[in-house]
């Protein structure tokens, strides 16, 4: 089992919070992007460059993960593939999708598209804020001490 991060749209704090993971559980964590990032030096942390482009980065992380993986992302669609493919999703509030929640999730993603397309101003997501953070160092120990 080891941990994909979509990096190019993953907070700081986040990420920060899957370095430390990574080595306290001994589990891998790979950070793929479209723009070079900085990682510590960790057995644990590695750091795959994709080319720029639409998608690019999520292609990657379906192409490379196994059954059992967790992918870290906001991307619905992203999160969508993972589980199709047998792999766990758990967004950066602390949310795991499932078989269950990521239909609605998806068919919610595809109404705000469009509703975005026909020129409604849907706004964007809340600050990431510390319950946030905490949701997701909390859902990430539990699916760590699980798996």
């Amino acid at each position: 089992m080891q941990i994909w991060v979509d990096a190019d749209a993953c907070p700081a704090a986040i990420k920060e919070i899957l370095y430390r993971a990574a080595d306290r559980a001994r589990v891998r964590v790979t950070l793929v992007a479209n723009q070079s990032l900085r990682i510590p030096v960790s057995p644990y942390i590695r750091f795959t460059q994709v080319p720029a482009g639409l998608d690019v980065a999520d292609r990657r992380i379906v192409e490379l993960l196994e059954a059992g993986d967790l992918v870290v992302t906001a991307d619905i669609p992203l999160a969508a593939a993972a589980i199709e493919k047998g792999a766990h999703a758990l967004n950066p509030r602390g949310e795991l999708y499932t078989p269950d929640n990521i239909r609605e999730r998806l068919s919610m993603r595809n109404f705000m598209d469009e509703l975005r397309g026909s020129g409604v101003a849907t706004g964007g997501p809340a600050v990431l804020g510390p319950r946030d953070r905490q949701a997701f160092a909390n859902a990430l120990d539990s699916f760590l001490a699980k798996a």
